[in-house]
């Protein structure tokens, strides 16, 4: 089933019209900031015929604009990700000031989790309350991008519910979207159709996460709602402590995957990197 010579047959007809999108995360190192602009640009070297765009992800405004700056320097675009829970107005309109001074054209919205501790929850306190405010403030400055959950949030009341929150988050503005990651492409597609139901008619592209070890994957999958199907499990399971054979049937998987999506009409894809630019380089390279 999962044969890499098929999976790249077609990779480069599949990649010539698709963006590309890679996150990172901030590290707490003193070469931090340099670490993830090189993962970043190496993932982007992977893809620069692809429309590369990178988002990048800081908790500080300085960090952040010099982290873009720097992947900007490399010939590509980075958007930061941008919260609003636990923060006043005030403090969002500054970092948008920050942000637009610094030449940031594109940002991803999020409501966002309320840090440990802190017992004010903000003044706006959903994703697109967030959009229409950087709407309100910026005009359009900005490419807004959302987030959207083909498997569901974990904490939506109802699938239901969780669609309606994300056309919401479109109508306020938003320019495309990008999903949590998922290993079921009928999830994606099914949730897209909805979504176009719904009047839905910017880009949603799909997330991607490259598996590195099952172990941490299935932990992490359990508490965001991601699906990791049975016949996955135990595949992985099988495998004990062969770090090899992990690798190697994960690339196998994420690629077929990437391919399926790509056939089906995705806009694009995004990885979810995690710092570790090696797997979707080797993705990449996969799909041509």
């Amino acid at each position: 089933m999962f044969t890499p010579c098929a999976l790249a047959t077609s990779a480069s007809a599949l990649l010539d019209n698709s963006a590309l999108t890679g996150e990172a995360l901030p590290l707490r190192l003193p070469q931090g900031a340099e670490a993830m602009s090189s993962n970043m640009v190496t993932v982007a070297a992977a893809s620069e015929e692809a429309s590369t765009n990178l988002n990048a992800v800081a908790s500080a405004v300085e960090e952040m604009a010099a982290t873009v700056k720097e992947i900007a320097a490399a010939g590509h675009e980075a958007a930061p990700h941008l919260s609003c829970v636990g923060s006043s107005r005030d403090s969002i309109r500054e970092i948008l000031q920050e942000y637009a001074d610094a030449g940031i054209r594109r940002i991803v919205a999020l409501r966002g989790d309320l840090p440990s501790g802190v017992g004010f929850a903000g003044e706006l306190r959903y994703a697109n309350e967030l959009v229409e405010f950087i709407r309100a403030e910026t005009g359009d400055w900005f490419s807004i991008e959302v987030a959207a959950y083909p498997e569901w949030h974990p904490q939506a009341r109802s699938p239901k519910d969780d669609l309606e929150a994300f056309a919401r988050k479109v109508k306020a503005g938003a320019n495309s979207a990008i999903t949590q990651y998922f290993y079921n492409a009928d999830a994606y597609f099914h949730f897209v159709d909805e979504s176009r139901a719904l009047g839905v008619d910017v880009p949603i592209i799909p997330g991607i996460m490259p598996i590195a070890g099952f172990t941490k994957l299935a932990r992490f999958s359990d508490a965001c709602g991601a699906e990791l199907p049975r016949w996955m499990r135990k595949k992985f399971e099988s495998f004990g402590d062969d770090a090899e054979s992990i690798r190697a049937f994960g690339l196998d998987v994420v690629t077929e995957l990437c391919e399926r999506l790509l056939k089906g009409g995705a806009p694009g894809l995004h990885f979810y990197a995690m710092n570790q630019a090696a797997l979707t380089t080797e993705i990449c390279r996969r799909l041509g």
